[in-house]
């Protein structure tokens, strides 16, 4: 499945970001080193600095060398976990040094740097919860493990320091966070528009698949939940992917998609290339995430005989085969042009029947699981569907 950073716009704007933090970290870190203990005690203060001089530059060396990691990490698309592996590292050499400094001499504790507040405040620009609290509390660790090494009370006043800055930080967080939703749900809601209007097109066009795309919708969500396989985020690209899988349908001519009877060979062969068409329609929509796949892939076999491109077994892209089972037991429990719907008792044995050959067995096992919740949904959905139905209907002879 897709991982966070796989839009493309985000996933620049996150490396982007990256890469701030980690050159304004070696500016103020660099900066910080040599004012706080070169300059300052040699010319300002002359105090005398043997103490640090003997591991301060085994200490910049190894924080040095966590850039070559940050480069690696970038390289290979780590865009997540590389701030989290960079700051613990910095957090880990940091207790390291100040151990080997600290311990067995009289010298007061005097550790930290100021990048430590950079550190904190930054860390809400990332938007992400967890690598906060990791900064905040991996901070907090530090002094408080250099205190209990040396039992003292001089890391108490850093450790007040970090706690305020980090209730700043999380309200910065939090802001962030409060933009960054309202503008996704803002979005979600205008493109959920789109698509319901795109559905309404097509079900003006093929009546009979009215309600479909959107008992496909579900019956596809609640079985993707059941294999525990996807995220929040990725089922919401999913579900517009699903309502929007039989959208090549709108390049199918009305007297091939209301025919009565049995296609011929020449017209099966039409209707064959809806899902091509439909993925061709919506592919430079990136936002909708695995929605080409669904579209283009729900009407391939899991023996390779179904279409448009004979994809077999594990070829088949994983969300296209979770999309296939909903979408044949709507087909088959719906009525249709040329037949009426089938009892769901029939369509649950014929997708039994088709475990591992039409369908991935690992998700009919998965069905199976599901098969009494969409029951309850199609009959719910049906309901209401003809309720309104007889309702519009009434209108209209009152009207006439």
């Amino acid at each position: 499945m897709q991982n966070s950073f796989e839009e493309p716009s985000l996933y620049h704007e996150e490396k982007r970001a990256l890469k701030w933090f980690v050159t304004l970290f070696y500016i103020l870190f660099i900066s910080f080193e040599i004012f706080y203990y070169y300059i300052n005690p040699t010319y300002v203060t002359h105090q005398d600095i043997s103490i640090f001089s003997n591991y301060r530059y085994y200490y910049h060396l190894l924080i040095l060398l966590l850039l070559p990691g940050v480069f690696l990490l970038l390289k290979k698309g780590k865009l997540y976990s590389v701030k989290f592996i960079f700051f613990l590292g910095f957090i880990a050499i940091t207790i390291l040094n100040d151990s080997l400094i600290y311990v067995g001499n009289d010298v007061g504790y005097d550790g930290g740097n100021i990048v430590e507040v950079f550190l904190i405040l930054f860390a809400p620009i990332f938007v992400n919860t967890a690598f906060f609290w990791t900064v905040s509390l991996g901070t907090i660790f530090k002094y408080s493990y250099i205190g209990l090494l040396l039992n003292t009370t001089e890391v108490l006043f850093p450790i007040a320091v970090v706690i305020i800055l980090s209730l700043l930080g999380f309200i910065i967080l939090r802001r962030y966070q409060g933009y960054v939703e309202a503008i996704k749900e803002s979005y979600d809601n205008q493109l959920s528009g789109i698509v319901k209007g795109v559905i309404a097109t097509l079900e003006l066009k093929d009546p009979y698949t009215k309600g479909h795309s959107e008992r496909v919708a579900y019956y596809a969500n609640s079985l993707a939940e059941a294999t525990g396989r996807f995220t929040k985020d990725q089922l919401r690209s999913f579900t517009y992917a699903c309502l929007l899988h039989d959208i090549g349908k709108v390049n199918i001519p009305d007297s091939i998609l209301m025919k009565p009877g049995k296609l011929t060979k020449e017209e099966y062969e039409i209707i064959k290339t809806h899902p091509a068409v439909g993925a061709e329609a919506i592919i430079k929509v990136n936002v909708l995430g695995d929605s080409i796949d669904i579209i283009k892939s729900h009407h391939e076999r899991w023996d390779g005989k179904g279409y448009p491109e004979q994809l077999k077994g594990d070829e088949i892209p994983y969300s296209a085969r979770v999309v296939s089972i909903a979408d044949a037991f709507d087909a088959m429990t719906s009525s249709r042009s040329y037949r009426s719907a089938m009892p769901f008792e029939v369509a649950y044995n014929r997708i039994i029947e088709g475990q591992g050959t039409q369908f991935d067995p690992e998700l009919v096992e998965k069905f199976k699981e599901v098969f009494s919740e969409w029951v309850a949904f199609h009959t719910n959905s049906v309901w209401n569907q003809n309720h309104f139905d007889q309702k519009h209907s009434s209108l209209e002879e009152v009207r006439a």
